[in-house]
């Protein structure tokens, strides 16, 4: 398609936006409640533009800052602080110490150790790779995981290729880079900063249900870290046992790590900066409220402290983000671990997007088309909880195939919240296995930014990577489906037969 379809093609899905947008706030869908009308004429339009991706995803979250004060939904003062609370400080800090972790390298010495470790035998190639890349993406983005990891990848096919021949190491080739995309995408579901999707249902379940318990970044991984590991197991296990038939009796050449661990060098003082920073976050993280654990509570330390119900996981990132950018450096043009011209790398595109979704989750309360769509869906009470779950699951991991994961969540979680309310069932039960599983969307390579930048370097098959795909996706519903069931549920205290007081 050449620049002028393109523009073309753009200007016809603007268009066609503008043109969903004037008809359904000529079509009410409640016409007892016009608000709630126009809003839902609003998301319709935004989820639209999310999924042709015909304007840029943050450009499109700003909708609500004029189009909701104009329709009457609500004033500018009342949405636009919405686009900046403390998950958003969160992301910024999260993403900060990964920024840090990059600029001096600790990320490459951390994987290329667990790579070195694991061993060089075909399988245990991938594993070591796949475990690096998992470990890394719970706390920097999987974009950034899978870009560190590729490079040192490709290095290690090209020698195994030079002694046995590309032919013969093709399927090796294949499983080793479609593991690296899948162990990210799989890493990131297991802390709350390790993907956007998991930061946005944070604040979306805060906004839907405000007297609900907080969920701590130490809940949320104790609870997602046994689905993370299944799957990563899984994925293992169906790429070198099932997918691809790997040759044995060869071991990779370890030059390719050897050199790449000897051009790092001793550990720096930097680095050793911001490891303690990175252990640092992480402790402060996971053991800042209760840690319940199913079998026994872990008391957190913010309990301790005179003003500690005032903290929360964004406070802390921003602690931690501050102590980078006090800490000395000795590096050209670099006086401090941190600098502003690092913090330039975070991803502002999707600070809008988280935005524009709280922004809908608010309206969704405010103009009660929550509760509209609640009412319509009412008849589901009474059913099982499991089909909830596997519902869920399913429309999200196929949806997000062709379409943002973030924004795709963004979209659908205030209408799961409803929806469980409606059913008097708790809504965590919908909305957490919607938020794992539109991170396992493993068929295409535009399903998520690994699987493109995997398939980018023109060692997948886009064949190889849909049937593989498949089988993991139908696979990934199955286990979050039972492992938030008999695991995942208790740790969050969810009790499938009681509907909670905080959700009426």
């Amino acid at each position: 398609m050449n620049d002028s379809s393109k523009e073309t093609r753009r200007y016809l899905l603007i268009l066609s936006a503008f043109v969903l947008l004037v008809f359904f706030l000529s079509v009410p869908l409640a016409p007892s409640n016009p608000q709630a009308s126009k809003l839902a004429a609003v998301a319709i339009t935004m989820a639209f533009l999310w999924i042709s991706n015909v304007i840029p995803l943050g450009v499109t979250a700003l909708l609500p800052v004029f189009l909701f004060p104009i329709l009457g939904i609500a004033s500018a003062k009342t949405i636009a602080p919405v686009y900046m609370n403390s998950v958003i400080f969160l992301f910024i800090g999260g993403f900060s110490l990964a920024i840090a972790m990059e600029k001096w390298n600790l990320h490459r010495r951390v994987s290329l150790a667990i790579v070195n470790a694991i061993g060089y035998s075909p399988g245990r190639i991938i594993m070591g790779f796949m475990v690096a890349v998992w470990l890394v993406s719970m706390f920097i983005s999987n974009t950034a995981a899978t870009l560190m990891m590729l490079p040192i990848a490709l290095a290690v096919v090209a020698g195994i290729e030079e002694k046995q021949g590309a032919e013969n190491v093709r399927s090796f080739s294949s499983a080793l880079m479609i593991g690296v995309a899948y162990a990210a995408s799989i890493g990131g579901t297991a802390t709350l900063v390790g993907t956007p999707p998991n930061l946005a249902f944070e604040r979306i379940f805060q906004i839907s249900f405000p007297n609900a318990p907080e969920i701590g970044f130490g809940t949320w991984m104790a609870a997602i870290l046994p689905i993370s590991v299944i799957m990563l197991f899984v994925a293992w296990f169906l790429l070198t046992k099932v997918s691809f038939k790997i040759p044995k009796g060869f071991e990779a050449d370890k030059s390719a790590i050897v050199e790449e661990r000897k051009a790092l060098g001793s550990m720096s003082k930097e680095e050793k900066i911001v490891a303690v920073a990175f252990f640092a976050a992480a402790l402060l993280w996971i053991f800042r409220t209760n840690l319940k654990l199913g079998f026994a509570e872990i008391p957190g330390w913010a309990g301790v402290l005179p003003y500690g119900k005032y903290i929360d996981d964004g406070a802390v990132a921003v602690f931690v983000m501050f102590a980078l950018f006090l800490a000395p450096a000795k590096r050209e043009n670099s006086s401090k671990i941190l600098e502003v011209a690092d913090i330039r790398k975070i991803p502002w595109d999707i600070i809008l997007l988280f935005g524009g979704g709280f922004a809908l989750a608010k309206g969704f309360q405010t103009t009660g088309l929550a509760e509209i769509i609640g009412r319509d869906f009412s008849g589901l009470k009474g059913d099982s909880p499991l089909i909830f779950v596997a519902a869920a699951s399913v429309l999200l991991t196929f949806m997000t195939e062709i379409t943002s994961n973030t924004a795709t969540t963004q979209t659908l979680l205030p209408i799961f919240a409803s929806i469980a309310a409606a059913a008097q069932i708790n809504p965590l039960i919908t909305m957490i296995p919607a938020t794992i599983s539109a991170s396992f969307a493993f068929m295409l390579p535009v399903a998520t930014p690994p699987n493109a930048i995997v398939f980018g370097s023109g060692r997948v098959k886009i064949g190889d990577m849909v049937k593989t795909g498949l089988i993991l996706n139908i696979v990934g519903i199955i286990v979050v489906v039972l492992t938030f069931y008999f695991v995942s549920a208790p740790i969050f205290g969810v009790d499938f037969s009681v509907f909670p007081q905080w959700a009426k």
